[in-house]
């Protein structure tokens, strides 16, 4: 895809958001996008290559959230994966200071890569599981939004995201289409580890027929500082 198409294609999907995007954050999302094609065949990024689909189900997707991230807020982005939403957010909100986890190291270089090559400031990429990484008091509790996206069931994904978020902060969980079950089976973990559903927003993605939840959880009380558990507990036995 050539830029000009590629501009064309992000600013009507951004415009039906309402987020005013310029010619400089239209770069550094073609940038970004090339880069994700590129490293995609040597690391296994995202099963997503088709341009049009990046566009909408990776960046569009991730700037979905926008309007819950006050100005300067310090965002943490648990399992980013090849940087979403965090890059995303990052490239159009220059005000917010952004950290990205992930558990595997061969996606922080590519972070780090994309940070260095949009020129990206006020953030940085961490590698290490969100188990281990919370129990450090330099993360613990220490974020004022606490995001993800498709990481794990939300009584599990409680647990890994509650214990970075300060109190009055937020956890901000982007799912797809059905989240009932998992609402359900998250109320004891909600009381537990000190949060509670402050807004949940259903949507369609722009021009399309994908639908996607965004589940707010604020942070009322804080974890307890045996939570989280051990690496690989959470997800084997749930708070349930």
């Amino acid at each position: 895809m050539d830029k000009k198409e590629f501009i064309e294609k992000f600013k009507q999907y951004a415009e039906s958001l309402k987020i005013d995007t310029d010619n400089e954050q239209f770069e550094k999302f073609y940038n970004y996008m090339n880069l994700l094609i590129e490293w995609n065949e040597k690391i296994n990024l995202t099963a997503i290559t088709d341009p049009n689909e990046i566009i909408l189900k990776h960046f569009i997707d991730s700037i979905t959230i926008n309007k819950y991230i006050k100005n300067n807020s310090k965002i943490l982005d648990i399992g980013t994966g090849a940087g979403f939403p965090g890059i995303p957010q990052k490239i159009i909100r220059k005000d917010i200071y952004v950290t990205l986890a992930d558990s595997l190291n061969k996606r922080i270089n590519f972070l780090n890569q994309v940070i260095s090559d949009l020129d990206l400031e006020k953030i940085d990429a961490v590698h290490g599981r969100a188990e281990e990484l919370s129990q450090n008091k330099y993360y613990r509790e220490n974020y004022d939004v606490v995001v993800s996206r498709a990481v794990a069931p939300l009584n599990v994904l409680l647990e890994y995201v509650l214990p970075f978020c300060k109190l009055g902060g937020i956890c901000i969980s982007m799912k797809g289409s059905n989240i009932e079950e998992e609402l359900i089976a998250s109320k004891k973990a909600l009381q537990t580890l000190g949060g509670e559903i402050f807004e949940i927003e259903k949507f369609e993605l722009p021009n399309s027929d994908i639908k996607r939840n965004i589940i707010i959880i604020k942070k009322i009380k804080e974890t307890p500082n045996k939570y989280p558990r051990k690496a690989g507990t959470p997800s084997k036995e749930p708070i349930i």
